[in-house]
């Protein structure tokens, strides 16, 4: 079986149920970057990567319904640097740039 042009967002399963994701594939090296589900990140040469397809390592998977494990982002609401607590539905507005005197 030939095994699949990797592609970035790609998701797939290692042997032992292991999720990853390719974050980065370079054709002029022939390495593939992937990211597992807790957020280590691997290189892999792309000779690799068919052997190991190829074996029966490497499948492809579903991405995690809960993909927040490889970015370490927390749910709910969030606390500003000032310790004020924000949620979702605040709206980010910059400051108005009145008095900026660009000529200073």
């Amino acid at each position: 079986m030939v095994a699949p042009q990797p592609r970035i967002g790609d998701w797939y399963r290692a042997n032992g149920g292991e999720l990853f994701e390719v974050v980065a594939v370079d054709d002029d090296d022939g390495t593939i970057d992937i990211q597992y589900f807790d957020g280590t990140v691997e290189e892999m040469d792309r000779e690799d990567w068919e052997a190991q397809w190829e074996d029966g390592v490497i499948e492809v998977a579903e991405p995690p319904e809960d993909w927040s494990g490889s970015v370490d982002v927390e749910t709910g609401d969030e606390e500003r640097s000032g310790g004020e607590s924000f949620s979702e539905e605040t709206t980010l507005r910059a400051d108005s740039l009145d008095g900026l005197d660009l000529f200073e």
